[in-house]
């Protein structure tokens, strides 16, 4: 599939807002946030306007963005207009709770945890709109869920490390927390990788003719004689060299160099610690922006299969 850059800064973006929102809402309730003004303003303006950028963002990648709100009126079948109705939602409980800690002083339960609801199935939703597509394998499995959930978590944990030694806080758990889900996240991308290289496809061109009982399936004429929207959107390739350059780059700075800048950061002094939880951010973010890119650029539509492609 083509990777659309709005598409890719949308589930990036607001993934990692909602990341911070969970574990701004877990850590009050808890107990190991403290309840400095500057740090609690902050943190909110920073993972509402990553959702609210990542939302805007996916307005840009539709044909008529002005009859947007219309996908609302769908949610009992979309997971698209799902998604749009709980970000919406969402928005209340977590303005409520940043009222609450922020401002009043005393944390709202009710409202940090119905915060952490609104955002983890709002990120869910988003998941489910790749997952739920039938004809693309690469999105149809067991693993896209819980990377997209992952991997807000992550990039989340990595801003609220950062805002923390920006304002003094130190915060190891936060790091620990940081090694925990970043690990998680990379085994959990090398099973997806195993899944898309090891797995047989379910559709080739012998299933979606229906002529596999006659014999292997061959085209003698393509639809069309010059290249098309189809072929532009949904048969995007990346050279499979690239591809495993582009993982090893997920890898190791998605995942690997901010696990260990992370671990830096809370050893040094206050400099140190914010240039080296900036740095871990910064290289987080790219990691994950190439993750996501590989996400839509590896996928393949079974449409594919009636231009030549033998599987999908």
């Amino acid at each position: 599939m083509h990777p659309a850059i709005s598409i890719i800064f949308f589930t990036t973006a607001s993934g990692a807002g909602y990341g911070l929102l969970v574990l701004l809402a877990w850590g009050a309730l808890v107990g190991h946030l403290g309840s400095q003004t500057g740090f609690g303003i902050a943190s909110f303006v920073v993972a509402i306007g990553l959702v609210g950028a990542g939302l805007l963002s996916s307005l840009g990648h539709l044909g008529h963005p002005e009859r947007a709100w219309r996908a609302l009126t769908q949610w009992r079948s979309s997971w698209l207009s799902r998604e749009g109705v709980m970000a919406i939602l969402t928005f209340l409980p977590a303005l409520a709770f940043a009222w609450s800690w922020v401002v009043a002083g005393e944390v709202s339960k009710l409202a940090a945890a119905l915060t952490i609801v609104g955002a983890l199935v709002t990120t869910v939703c988003t998941a489910m709109i790749y997952a739920s597509l039938k004809p693309i394998r690469a999105w149809r499995n067991p693993w896209t869920v819980p990377v997209y959930l992952t991997l807000g978590f992550y990039t989340g944990a990595l801003l609220a490390a950062l805002l923390l030694h920006v304002y003094g806080l130190r915060g190891p758990f936060v790091t620990f927390l940081i090694a925990v889900v970043g690990l998680v996240a990379t085994a959990l991308k090398i099973g997806y990788w195993m899944f898309l290289d090891g797995g047989r496809s379910a559709s080739t061109a012998e299933t979606a003719t229906g002529l596999g009982s006659i014999g292997k399936v061959k085209m003698l004429d393509p639809p069309h004689t010059e290249s098309n929207y189809l072929l532009k959107e949904m048969g995007y390739r990346v050279a499979r060299k690239h591809a495993r350059k582009l993982r090893l780059f997920v890898l190791l700075v998605g995942f690997g160099l901010p696990i260990l800048l992370s671990f830096l950061a809370v050893q040094g002094s206050d400099a140190v610690a914010i240039a080296g939880s900036l740095l871990a951010v910064a290289s987080g973010g790219l990691g994950v922006v190439v993750e996501r890119w590989l996400f839509f650029a590896e996928a393949r539509h079974t449409v594919t299969l009636y231009y030549g492609s033998s599987t999908a």
